[in-house]
């Protein structure tokens, strides 16, 4: 198991890294439904628990999940501020002048 997880922390960080600047906010939009789907299974496991403790693991794992695709989004919002270009400053110019 922790073979796997090293092998695709090095695959991960290889395709990532190759990806152009351009691509970048489809692939935080992927990343961002992929993050969804594991929050809806992270749901059905806590709605299914038949036992306390995996309840407990369950919720740690929705709320995790919740986190992690909400910041996710912020992320995204925060690279298409960068994209959007400056908002003209005529109406404050305006008022300044009155």
């Amino acid at each position: 198991m922790l073979t796997f997880f090293v092998l695709s922390v090095f695959v991960g960080f290889e395709v990532v890294s190759k990806v152009s600047s351009t691509l970048h906010t489809p692939l935080m939009s992927g990343a961002n439904a992929i993050h969804g789907i594991i929050l809806v299974g992270a749901v059905i496991v806590a709605g299914q628990a038949e036992s306390i403790p995996v309840l407990v693991v369950a919720l740690i794992a929705v709320l995790l999940a919740t986190v992690n695709l909400v910041g996710g989004f912020v992320v995204t919002d925060r690279m298409l501020e960068m994209f959007g270009g400056r908002k003209p400053a005529v109406a404050k110019d305006r008022e300044e002048s009155k």
